[in-house]
């Protein structure tokens, strides 16, 4: 008898690696065991980290275990956890909350809102770690500018910025859960003895000893870091699950762009009499009426398109999720820094439910109609019904329930954005002219995102190309160049997984002919949790096939 793994034994040890990389992730998507950890960023964690995931990658590279569909999505995680280890990220992104450790930090937890004794002893835990955790993070932002991986300079400044804010916010965010027993005061006294002079000391080492070491905007990109193109090509493929190139990427975003200008006449002139794409975008970008006059009406809109999307799912989906979706503000302290919208899936125990977070800061300064779009991606149909359906499933190894996979979880949020027009669900022709400015959005970080950092683009030509190609404010367009400097290959998952969804939708459609249906599609397409490209299209096709087989 082989003492071999099955894929399922796999699957369940990567998860369990996986959450010891990212410990409050883990905890936002129910994974258990780590609720109490923050990460270790030493070099030491890294080197153990890497020596698991070699291991498991090599069990996985010789299984026979029949669950193929398993075994392409740990061969997958295990490639990419290698190449966000050696790309070494921690050393050099220091601002975007989403994915630099210290700040992320800062934002993460405060939203945890602990539930039960055994989660708020986990909490107070996680806050005396507070000094070990930044002194790692500093001796590694110190080892990156001894070994030429220096972050950006703005981002520096954005990083001390950031800390500050966060020190002066009153009350603290660390400080609002509330907590029973006597563990309200052992908070307080943690925040004072051990959080409140370890997040001082980073801040000030940031100021004194990473600040003026930075690159200039006119070098933003990985590749002008030493194996920098190198460690792009493995990001790539780590957000896009395939392997294609940065050159083909950057072609189809400018292709889909061009394409769009058809939406742009037959919308723009149904909504404002003109069918110039150019003046289009620039009647959107410049009319105040089409800003919000405040966050109440901003948070209200997103809540009735959520609503009617949820009443409207059954018609679409076979299996809709028990759990609810509310909508939120982005906290404050976040919303400089914070992309304009996100998702946090529901507590596995019922105690939180759903929450898609909309960015109201400068509430005034940002666009109204694409309220709709983006509701529906960020919650139903998109991540929310992904994700819950994705918690939801039996007989599926936790890993791909659990662990996002952006190529999948952000391409289906974007499919659906197009699907909820063909569910009816835009109110009228400037959401759905909406819809088109969210689909510029995204083929253009096919185009910036491989500029930047494949093409040694500055920062000011992606800000240009932003300005030029999209619908975005300027608050808006200095927030999302920032994202892509700083979090290098994620906004490429958008379209490229979008894509392959549609593609297949259109293979199954011209297969099946009468007998397709979309609830099944929609079905199969999630069904099988998170998984790369390559194995969606494989499960896609042995279903068209099956079902070919039944008629």
């Amino acid at each position: 008898m082989s003492n071999e793994p099955t894929a399922g034994e796999l699957a369940d040890e990567l998860l369990d690696l996986l959450a010891t990389e990212m410990p409050l992730m883990a905890t936002f998507d129910n994974i258990p065991g780590h609720d109490h950890e923050l990460r270790d960023v030493s070099e030491a964690g890294y080197a153990r980290l890497r020596e698991q995931a070699v291991r498991i990658a090599g069990f996985a590279a010789r299984s026979t275990d029949p669950d193929r569909i398993t075994l392409g999505v740990v061969a997958h995680h295990t490639e990419s956890l290698l190449a966000r280890l050696d790309a070494r990220q921690s050393e050099f992104t220091l601002a975007d909350p989403m994915v630099a450790e210290g700040v992320g930090v800062l934002s993460w937890l405060p939203q945890l809102e602990p539930s039960g004794e055994q989660a708020e002893e986990d909490h107070l835990t996680r806050l005396a770690a507070f000094p070990d955790f930044f002194g790692a993070l500093a001796d590694r932002h110190r080892a990156g500018i001894e070994a030429g991986r220096t972050p950006v300079e703005r981002a520096v400044r954005s990083a001390v910025e950031y800390v500050d804010r966060f020190l002066a916010a009153e009350p603290n965010p660390l400080l609002v859960p509330a907590l029973t027993g006597d563990r309200g005061a052992r908070r307080d006294r943690l925040f004072a003895e051990k959080v409140r002079p370890a997040l001082a000391a980073y801040r000030d080492m940031l100021a004194r000893e990473i600040a003026g070491h930075g690159r200039p905007d006119d070098r933003p990109g990985l590749c002008w870091l030493e194996g920098g193109k190198e460690t792009y090509a493995g990001l790539l493929k780590t957000h896009t699950t395939t392997g294609v190139s940065a050159e083909e990427l950057h072609e189809t975003g400018l292709a889909i762009g061009r394409a769009l200008d058809e939406e742009y006449r037959r919308l723009g002139a149904a909504v404002f009499g003109e069918d110039d794409p150019v003046e289009v975008r620039r009647r959107m970008r410049t009319d105040p009426s089409l800003r919000w006059r405040d966050a109440d009406e901003m948070i209200t809109t997103a809540t009735e398109a959520v609503a009617r999307a949820t009443a409207a799912a059954p018609g679409w989906f076979r299996q809709v999720p028990a759990a609810e979706c509310v909508v939120r503000a982005v906290p404050e302290a976040d919303g400089p820094s914070a992309a304009q919208a996100y998702y946090m899936p529901p507590s596995a125990d019922g105690s939180r439910p759903g929450v898609y977070s909309t960015n109201a800061y400068r509430v005034t300064e940002r666009f109204r109609f694409i309220a709709e779009s983006v509701a529906f991606h960020e919650a139903v149909p998109g991540h929310h019904f992904q994700a819950c359906v994705s918690s939801e499933l039996e007989g599926v190894p936790q890993l791909r329930k659990l662990f996002p996979l952006s190529a999948f979880d952000e391409g289906w949020a974007l499919y659906t954005e197009r699907l909820a027009d063909e569910m009816g669900l835009y109110s009228d022709d400037l959401m759905r002219l909406g819809m088109v400015t969210e689909d510029s959005l995204r083929a253009a970080r096919l185009v910036v995102d491989t500029g930047l950092h494949a093409l040694g683009w500055t920062r000011q030509q992606c800000v240009d190309y932003l300005t030029e190609h999209c619908v975005l404010s300027d608050v808006e367009v200095a927030s999302e160049t920032d994202r892509y400097i700083e979090w290098p290959g994620q906004a490429l998952s958008y379209m490229t997984g979008r894509l392959e969804i549609q593609r297949l939708r259109a293979f199954a459609e011209e297969r099946l002919g009468e007998a397709f249906d979309i609830r099944d599609f929609h079905d199969v397409v999630l069904r099988n949790g998170q998984v790369p490209l390559p194995v969606l299209g494989d499960v896609v096709r042995d279903w068209v096939t099956d079902a070919r087989r039944r008629e």
